[in-house]
């Protein structure tokens, strides 16, 4: 079994858990293959019986990649969308940060996790992405999110006017910040934390969330995931924000934008006892009132 190891970086105090993936890796015989710039962190400092082989872009992943570990919090996750891209190679997130909604799995669970996937039980959930088309180029060759699409103004510019329709009929003119678009997965990011509901992985929708609203009778609305939505924007400056997940590029006001659901998906590694339900209770502390 061939194991691709993804993480933005690694702190001292956390030599100690690449030593023990690296025993349980050898444990079941799984070859780890390391991204370059991790492994270039770490190798130095613990000791290494064998050289290992690495890859520095999704590009350089071999086909016989059986699954991809994450270790960090949901923004390292994200950042494995750009690497896997449509090759169905399944993801694991091993939670490092903070909250936690994608890296789910605790680093103390990394024995169970691992077992799991040697012997192959776990559950794959897929995961829709968003994609975004434009009149000119824009976030190379990984047009496609995650979590969500975002349109914001510029550090302290006033707000920005965004015109938005659905499959071509005109929804709603937003006086606001920004505007998100949402996956399920991405609910319960920065959708959530501007009001954004919380909806279902398989509830086949996007979520059209404002961010900072000038109308109080503008609410976030959900929206069958197999509508284009497309936006023409007005505003004082020049130009704003255009996100995709953690990425960004600042764009002309005159650009031409559109957002639909992309043509595949990406598939989590969910252990068996965990679910969509569970997670939340955890990471909201939901049920947890002292009434109950």
């Amino acid at each position: 079994m061939k194991i691709a190891i993804y993480s933005r970086g690694v702190e001292n105090n956390q030599l100690q858990d690449i030593e023990f993936l690296l025993s349980e890796l050898d444990k079941y015989h799984a070859e780890p293959v390391f991204f370059q710039d991790f492994f270039n962190q770490f190798y130095s400092a613990i000791k290494i019986p064998e050289v290992f082989s690495t890859f520095s872009n999704g590009d350089d992943l071999d086909p016989t990649i059986d699954c991809m570990i994450s270790l960090g919090g949901d923004g390292t996750l994200l950042d494995t969308v750009t690497m896997v891209k449509d090759s169905g190679i399944p993801v694991l997130g091993i939670n490092y940060g903070r909250l936690g909604f994608l890296a789910s799995i605790g680093k103390d669970e990394l024995h169970t996790a691992l077992n799991a996937i040697v012997h192959r039980k776990y559950v794959l959930d897929k995961r829709t992405l968003i994609h975004v088309d434009a009149d000119i180029p824009l976030f190379d060759d990984a047009p496609y999110a995650l979590n969500e699409f975002a349109l914001h103004k510029k550090d302290t510019s006033p707000m920005i006017k965004i015109h938005t329709y659905l499959n071509g009929e005109f929804l709603n003119t937003y006086w606001a910040d920004g505007l998100i678009v949402a996956t399920p997965t991405g609910s319960t990011g920065y959708s959530l934390s501007c009001n954004g509901p919380v909806v279902f992985p398989d509830s086949a929708s996007f979520v059209i969330t404002p961010v900072a609203p000038h109308n109080l009778n503008i609410r976030p609305i959900i929206v069958p995931d197999n509508s284009i939505v497309s936006f023409e924007i007005e505003g004082r400056t020049d130009g704003f924000l255009c996100t995709l997940d953690s990425r960004r590029v600042l764009v002309p006001k005159e650009i031409q934008l559109a957002v639909k659901k992309e043509t595949f998906g990406i598939n989590l590694i969910r252990l068996n006892e965990n679910n969509f339900l569970q997670t939340l209770r955890s990471k909201l502390s939901w049920g947890l009132d002292k009434r109950n």
